[in-house]
Parts: structure tokens; C-alpha cells; sequence
């Protein structure tokens, strides 16, 4: 499921609400097949990881202005976000990301 609430059409909207809900923790992908909390470097294997909620954007007249959002919590309750630029203009090298994102558990839920 890819929906926008009303009002949360563009990427950085997205990241302004989440904010405003405590939900600005970013996470980095590794090349060795992990994400990395930015917030403290701690980092999570697949494991413990599953997609709440997706967002995808698209460039208006740039293909390489699409984006998606993952909204990622932990086994702990921690929810944060990964940002990736989709298809040919990915910012990632490899299958790498790829198979890690796929792999998840998608648990797509609203928020308040």
C-alpha cells in the first residue's frame, strides 16, 4: 500500500510531519548489509526490522526525482525512516538494498 496522507504530497512534507510525530530517526544503509541508526550508530540486521508504512514520489518532470520512503520499525518499538531514489537511479550500487528492503515484513499501518 503507498498512500500520502492529505497535505503530505512532496518528501520533505513527509519528513515535517514525521517529525513533528517523533518519528525523524534516520537510518543509512551499509555496504556490509545492515542499516546503521544515525542517531548512534547502532546497527540492525533484517532480523526485528519491518516496513510500517511507504511513500513513494515522483519527479513532476525529472524521472530521477523519484524517490521512495521506508517507514521502518524495530523489535523495540523504535520507528525510523530510509530514503532511496528508485529504479535506474537508485543510490545504491547492487542488489544489495534491494534484497534487504524485499525482505522485510510489511506491517502497513496509519499513523495518528
Amino acid at each position: 500500500m503507498e498512500t500520502k496522507p492529505e497535505g503530505m504530497t512532496t518528501l520533505t512534507r513527509v519528513l515535517e510531519v514525521l517529525a513533528e510525530r517523533g518519528y525523524d530517526n534516520e537510518f543509512k544503509f551499509m555496504e556490509d548489509g545492515r542499516l546503521e541508526y544515525v542517531n548512534n550508530g547502532q546497527l540492525y540486521d533484517q532480523e526485528g526490522l519491518k516496513i510500517i508504512r511507504t511513500y513513494r514520489f515522483e519527479g513532476d518532470s525529472n524521472p530521477s526525482d523519484s524517490a521512495v520512503l521506508y517507514l521502518l520499525e524495530n523489535q523495540y518499538g523504535l520507528i525510523g525512516y530510509i530514503i532511496n531514489a528508485y529504479g535506474m537511479y537508485s543510490d545504491f550500487e547492487g542488489d544489495g538494498f534491494d534484497n534487504f528492503i524485499r525482505k522485510l515484513p510489511v506491517e502497513e499501518r496509519e499513523f495518528e
